[in-house]
């Protein structure tokens, strides 16, 4: 008699991309918080990295259960290889994660507990720190509208940061110390149900790196699901170790395109519709200012 697969309570997909140390140090966390009844597979979708980042996964496979590595010949983006992942993967949830965070005992187990108790949240996060115990804000978000991204982008935000008039955009006025809805959570540690996925589709492959996250969230929220911070628990996310905080420029200056081409894409997709003529120049006019002044 054949035996049944079991299927795994969460799938945690990982995007690697040239961050082997980084990549080693998330792998090591997370065999340090799986417990006995925890039930998980670990899937690496590498994009084509020379620094030996592959290596570090195959390394890895005698400790991290369940763990499977797919090996891209070139960098396919954030949101492609993400769906690369979620394609193969079986799990009731799904959890991407950031090859530069790294978990602790408990924290997915008791963000699973929550969401199969409360069927209507789509989606959760812990709180998520920078590596000086900060909050990553991205963890926290309102999404883009125009005023909002005014707000942040003026500098009014930071100087009214827990007034909802001007702290639309990262929330401040909710209260951080217990669990609360939001608009959107950052994709360095977004968890999802699977049923989720199925019904409003994967990540959108336009968006190459940054946005796919916000735009995931939209359509989650568009539904008719929950999206919950859960500051009980919290991870940590070394952020600015790459991309728009590498030390190489052309890497630096590339990913600041990604970062405003993102935002240009949402607000196309999402907004444009919604607002005049007048706005929508005013708005896509800014982000090319500020893509070409912003460092």
């Amino acid at each position: 008699m054949k035996q049944q697969k079991t299927i795994p309570d969460v799938s945690i997909i990982i995007i690697s991309y040239n961050t082997r140390e980084l990549l080693r140090a998330c792998l090591a966390s997370i065999v340090q918080a799986h417990g006995k009844s925890d039930s998980w597979e670990v899937i690496v979708v590498d994009n084509g990295s020379s620094d030996g980042s592959q290596e570090i996964v195959e390394s890895r496979k005698s400790k991290v259960k369940s763990l499977k590595l797919i090996r891209n010949t070139k960098n396919l983006g954030f949101a492609a290889a993400n769906n690369q992942g979620i394609r193969v993967s079986q799990g009731r949830y799904v959890l991407l994660l950031n090859s530069d965070t790294e978990v602790v005992p408990g924290v997915v187990r008791q963000l699973t507990e929550y969401m199969d108790v409360h069927h209507d949240v789509g989606a959760m996060t812990a709180r998520v720190n920078l590596s000086d115990g900060s909050m990553d804000p991205a963890c926290h978000r309102g999404f883009p509208t125009p005023w909002a991204a005014f707000t942040y982008f003026s500098g009014l935000e930071r100087l009214f940061p827990v007034t909802r008039v001007f702290g639309q955009y990262h929330q401040g006025y909710k209260p951080l110390r217990k669990a609360h809805d939001v608009d959107c959570i950052s994709g360095a540690f977004f968890l999802i149900r699977r049923s989720v996925i199925d019904q409003i589709g994967l990540l959108d492959e336009n968006f190459f790196m940054y946005g796919e996250d916000i735009d995931w969230c939209y359509r989650i929220r568009g539904s008719g699901q929950r999206i919950v911070f859960y500051p009980d628990v919290s991870i940590v996310h070394k952020k600015h170790q790459s991309g728009l905080g590498h030390a190489d420029y052309h890497t630096r200056s590339q990913t600041k395109k990604y970062f405003y081409d993102a935002m240009r894409l949402f607000y196309t997709k999402h907004y444009r519709h919604r607002y005049s003529l007048f706005v929508n120049f005013l708005v896509l006019l800014g982000i090319r200012i500020a893509c070409h002044f912003r460092t």
